[in-house]
């Protein structure tokens, strides 16, 4: 199972908000929410659900599961 995100999307139709500005926001730090945006890091479900609130959508608006096949 892979995650995917809408967090640089919803960034930006928040008034292009910063990676710094939503990690403050959220208590994370820039690199963590670049790691995210990137799929290189998974948020644990707390910190998932401050970004959302942050943005003011639910968990789903911004994270999504992708199935991938094992061979």
């Amino acid at each position: 199972m892979k995650i995917s995100n809408q967090v640089r999307r919803l960034r930006f139709e928040h008034g292009e908000m910063t990676q710094q500005a939503l990690a403050e926001k959220v208590g994370a730090t820039r690199q963590t929410v670049l790691a995210i945006e990137a799929g290189k890091y998974a948020p644990s479900l707390e910190l998932a659900f401050r970004i959302a609130d942050a943005f003011g959508v639910g968990v789903e608006a911004v994270f999504q599961r992708e199935y991938v096949e094992q061979p």
